[in-house]
């Protein structure tokens, strides 16, 4: 029972970061606008929370850091594809080299230092219940945000009149524009949330999965996030199912390698990367169901009548 909830806890652990940065993704795909930069928000939230936290000693700090930075940095995205209407996909890329550039001169002061850990919520009397006890009631802070952003989101979406509007922008931001809707508006707002989950992501990194510093900690997180949008069919939902997922096959190369297999460590390394283009190709064969889901105007640019 003890190492079923021990593997448990390090799944939820290393699941929760994939989970924050595609439900921010989601939420900006489904507003019409792809940002391929969520790696360089996620690693701009990891030393911004590692060093607010470290400065200040206090880790709640460090989280509110990564969440500021990284709607910040989502910021001058926005600003480059939606008010310039730069391509998205190529300003995304450069959104990721530049957060991994301005992360590792931010962090490199911080290399070798022991991060300030986040401490876990403990529920009493609940958190003693064997085995969901530790995992649902004994769990950090940025775990019970991650889990109720995807209610809320699902709930946003599908169930409130904003959601339909973000859901019509998305789909046809011509049409949406000519209803009176503010497009360029409602696409800053969704990248910016998307960029604060990123952040966010990042900060749990840095101060909940590993609290320490280590240059590119992300390991291309980023873009296991981008592929868990396509997974969930852009829907809040079935990103929970997907990223939990993605963690236990990153969680099952740890433990391969520590049962003494004898296979190849770059291989195990590999594991989550393969598993992300399997399901990428096995989505890929329901052309159909793929367009249904898929935002009609994602990826494109949207200039004004004037």
């Amino acid at each position: 029972m003890e190492m079923t909830t021990a593997i448990l806890l390090t799944v939820f652990t290393a699941a929760t970061p994939l989970l924050l940065a595609a439900l921010g993704e989601l939420v900006t795909e489904r507003s019409g606008v792809l940002n391929l930069g969520v790696e360089g928000m996620m690693i701009m939230g990891a030393v911004a929370g590692f060093s607010f936290a470290q400065m200040t000693g206090n880790a709640y700090v460090g989280v509110l850091g990564g969440v500021v930075v990284g709607s910040l940095f989502s910021l001058a995205f926005a600003f480059l594809t939606i008010t310039l209407v730069t391509n998205q996909v190529a300003t995304g890329l450069a959104l990721t080299i530049l957060g991994l550039g301005i992360s590792g001169l931010w962090g490199e002061s911080y290399i070798g230092l022991a991060g300030v850990r986040l401490v876990p919520i403990v529920i009493p009397v609940l958190s003693e219940i064997p085995l969901i006890g530790k995992l649902f009631f004994a769990q950090d802070l940025i775990f019970y945000l991650s889990i109720f952003l995807v209610i809320s989101v699902s709930y946003f979406l599908f169930k409130s009149r904003l959601g339909l509007v973000l859901r019509s922008v998305g789909d046809n931001h011509g049409s949406a524009h000519a209803l009176g809707i503010s497009v360029i508006k409602v696409r800053y707002m969704a990248v910016m949330f998307g960029g604060a989950c990123s952040g966010l992501a990042g900060a749990h990194l840095s101060l909940v999965y590993t609290p320490q510093w280590v240059e590119n900690m992300t390991a291309g997180r980023g873009w296991i996030a981008l592929a868990l949008v396509v997974f969930a069919s852009w829907r809040p939902m079935r990103v929970i199912a997907g990223a939990y997922l993605f963690g236990a096959v990153g969680i099952a190369q740890l433990h391969i390698q520590a049962l003494g297999f004898d296979i190849p460590s770059q291989l195990l390394s590999s594991l989550p990367y393969i598993a992300t283009i399997v399901v990428l190709v096995i989505i890929s064969q329901n052309r159909r169901l793929t367009l249904i889901n898929t935002p009609a105007s994602l990826g494109k640019g949207f200039v004004p009548d004037r």
